[in-house]
C-alpha cells in the first residue's frame, strides 16, 4: 500500500496542470509542482494549512464541489485577480460513501487570455488605422482583391451587391483565397464602414471561454469577473460588422445563442436576464463543407441557412492562374519595398513554372514564396532552376516531384491529375468530400476519377 501511494504521488507531483487536495477541515493536504509554479506558494508553506489562507474564500470552486458534493468540469475560473484556470474539480468519498475531501486540478490560460485581450486591442487599433489611411480616391475596398479573371470578378460583383445591404453574407473557400480580405471589402464598402470590423477566429477560441467571448458578462456572473462586466465580440462590433471565420467551428450549444441572436437582434450576457439589443451585420466564413457537417450533426441546418443569405465563393488560385503575373509583381513590389531590397526579375520560364503550379495554398502560398524569394535570391534575375528550390526544401525535391503540369501532353496531364487525386485524398485523410473541395471538383467527379485512375486506396 505504500509504494502505491508513492507512486500515486509521483504521477500527481508530474502533472503539468496544478492539483490541490483539501480534506473536508478546508486544509491542504496536497500541493504539487505545477501548482507551486501557478501560484508561487511552496508546498512546505501550504500544505496542513487552510487554503483560505492563501485564497479569497469566496473565489475558491473546491468550496462549492465540498458544499454541494458534485464536480465541476471545464469551469473558467478566476482564484486570483492575476489568474485565469480551466478547472475540473471533484468530490472525494471513502469506501462507505463518506465525503473526505475535494481534488482540483487547474489548468493555467492567463497567457491566452492576455494574448486574446492584447489581439482584441490591436485589431481595434489596426481598424481605426485603416479608416485614417484609407483616403484614396481611385481605390475601391475591392481594389484589394487583385486580379482580372472571370471567376475573381463573378465572387467581386457579387460581393459590392452584398456590401449595399445588412445581409447575412457566408464566404466559402479554400485556405488562403482570401476570405477575411473579401469580409473587410465588405465592410468598408457599406454604410457601416464608419463602425467596427470585428474579426473572430472560432477555431482559436477555448471552449471554456467561448460565451463570454461572445456574448460578454455581468459583473459577479462568476468567480473572478470583472466588478463592471465586460462587453463580447457582438457588442463591440454594435453598429458595424462582426466577421466569424472558421465559423464550422462553432460549439453547438453557442450555434444555438448565435441563432437567437440573428433572429432577435438581442443577447444576453452571462449572468444577466435582461437582453441586450444589438445592430451587427454578421459576415461567417469557413473553408469546410457545412452540408457534411450538417449531415454528420456537428452544425445546425437552421444556423446555416440563416447564415447563408447570401453566400460568396473565393475561387482557388488554380481557377484563376491569369492573376498569377499580376499578383507576382505585386507582392515582388510589396516585400521589395519592406527589406528595403531591388526586386528580382522573373524570366519568362519561371512565371511560365509559377503558372503551371497547382498552388494548394493559394494565394497565402504565392504570398510566402515572393516574400522567400525576396529574402533568399541573391541574384537580381529568377530563372526556371532558380524558383523551383523556392517551392520546397532540397531534400524533398527528389522523394516527391512538385504538382506541376505540362498542359500540351495529355498523357502527362493524366499522370498529374491522378498525383493531384491521390496528394488530396491523403491529404483529407480519405475524406472525400474534403478532397472534392480542396480539388475544387464535385464528389461526383472526384469519385469518376477514382474509378478512372484505379486509386482504390482510400
Amino acid at each position: 500500500m505504500t509504494n502505491i501511494l508513492a507512486y500515486l504521488e509521483a504521477v500527481l507531483a508530474a502533472e503539468d496542470d496544478a492539483i490541490t487536495i483539501v480534506g473536508t477541515d478546508k486544509k491542504v493536504l496536497f500541493w504539487n509542482e505545477a501548482a507551486v509554479r501557478t501560484y508561487n506558494i511552496n508546498s512546505e508553506d501550504i500544505i496542513g494549512r487552510p487554503i483560505h489562507e492563501f485564497f479569497d474564500k469566496d473565489d475558491l470552486m473546491i468550496f462549492k464541489v465540498l458544499e454541494t458534493r458534485e464536480p465541476v468540469q471545464s469551469n473558467y475560473h478566476r482564484p486570483r485577480k492575476d489568474k485565469h484556470v480551466v478547472l475540473n474539480a471533484s468530490p472525494i468519498f471513502d469506501q462507505q460513501e463518506e465525503l473526505i475531501g475535494a481534488i482540483a486540478v487547474e489548468r493555467d490560460i492567463t497567457q491566452i487570455v492576455k494574448l486574446n485581450d492584447n489581439l482584441q486591442t490591436t485589431n481595434t487599433e489596426l481598424n481605426e488605422l485603416r479608416q485614417i489611411v484609407y483616403t484614396n480616391n481611385d481605390e475601391t475596398p475591392f481594389s484589394k482583391l487583385r486580379g482580372k479573371s472571370e471567376a475573381l470578378q463573378q465572387t467581386i460583383q457579387i460581393a459590392m451587391k452584398a456590401s449595399k445591404t445588412d445581409a447575412t453574407t457566408l464566404i466559402l473557400g479554400e485556405s488562403g483565397t482570401g476570405k477575411e480580405v473579401c469580409a473587410r471589402a465588405i465592410h468598408e464598402a457599406s454604410p457601416r464602414s464608419e463602425g467596427p470590423f470585428i474579426p473572430v477566429n472560432c477555431g482559436a477560441i477555448p471552449a471554456a471561454l467561448f460565451e463570454s467571448e461572445l456574448f460578454g458578462y455581468e459583473g459577479g456572473a462568476f468567480t473572478g469577473a470583472e466588478k463592471k462586466g465586460k462587453k463580447g465580440k457582438i457588442e463591440m462590433a454594435n453598429g458595424g460588422t462582426l466577421f466569424l471565420d472558421e465559423v464550422g467551428e462553432l460549439p453547438l450549444e453557442m450555434q444555438v445563442k448565435l441563432l437567437r441572436v440573428l433572429q432577435e437582434s438581442e443577447l444576453y450576457r452571462v449572468g444577466s436576464s435582461t437582453g441586450t439589443p444589438v445592430n451587427v451585420r454578421f459576415i461567417a466564413a469557413t473553408n469546410q463543407d457545412l452540408e457534411s457537417r450538417m449531415e454528420q450533426k456537428l452544425f445546425r441546418s437552421d444556423l446555416f441557412y440563416r447564415l447563408n443569405v447570401i453566400q460568396i465563393t473565393m475561387p482557388p488560385l488554380r481557377q484563376r492562374i491569369n492573376d498569377i503575373p499580376e499578383l507576382t509583381q505585386n507582392f515582388l513590389k510589396h516585400f521589395a519595398s519592406q527589406y528595403q531590397v531591388p526586386a528580382p526579375t522573373l524570366e519568362k520560364e519561371a512565371m511560365e513554372a509559377m503558372l503551371q503550379y497547382h498552388w494548394p495554398g493559394n494565394v497565402r502560398e504565392l504570398r510566402n514564396i515572393v516574400e522567400r524569394i525576396l529574402i533568399l535570391s541573391d541574384s537580381s534575375i529568377i530563372r526556371k532552376q532558380d524558383l523551383l528550390s523556392f517551392f520546397q526544401p532540397a531534400s524533398q525535391q527528389e522523394s516527391k516531384p512538385l504538382p506541376f503540369h505540362a498542359p500540351s501532353l495529355p498523357a502527362e496531364k493524366e499522370n498529374i491529375e491522378k498525383m493531384r487525386l491521390e496528394e488530396a485524398l491523403q491529404q483529407a485523410g480519405g475524406n472525400k468530400t474534403a478532397a472534392a473541395q480542396m480539388l475544387g471538383i464535385s464528389r461526383v467527379t472526384l469519385y469518376n476519377k477514382m474509378r478512372k485512375y484505379g486509386v482504390i486506396n482510400y
